[in-house]
């Protein structure tokens, strides 16, 4: 294949439009580009909040321990209670 001359008005429109072509594209890859910047973006916020969300979810979990023990000393204190007053009967 041979390159046509740069005299052929046929060939100087392929270039023109080639170059339209080249444009268009650098502007969608531009454009494309952007998109998923902005996808990066948007991932890593939703890593962060879901982080931030699962570190508060921790500290309730470690917080709320003491309530089970509790509940089983009273449980336990008024168990102790009843058979004391059941043995105090007479």
């Amino acid at each position: 294949m041979t390159i046509p001359p740069s005299h052929d008005p046929a060939a100087i429109t392929v270039a023109v439009e080639l170059e339209k072509i080249r444009g268009e594209l650098t502007a969608g890859f531009a454009r494309v580009d952007g998109s998923l910047a902005l996808l990066v973006q948007r991932g890593d916020q939703t890593d962060r909040q879901l982080a931030d969300h699962e570190a508060r979810l921790d500290q309730l979990e470690r917080a709320r321990w003491p309530l089970p023990s509790l509940a089983a000393l009273v449980a336990l204190v008024g168990l102790v209670l009843s058979l004391w007053q059941f043995a105090a009967r007479p």
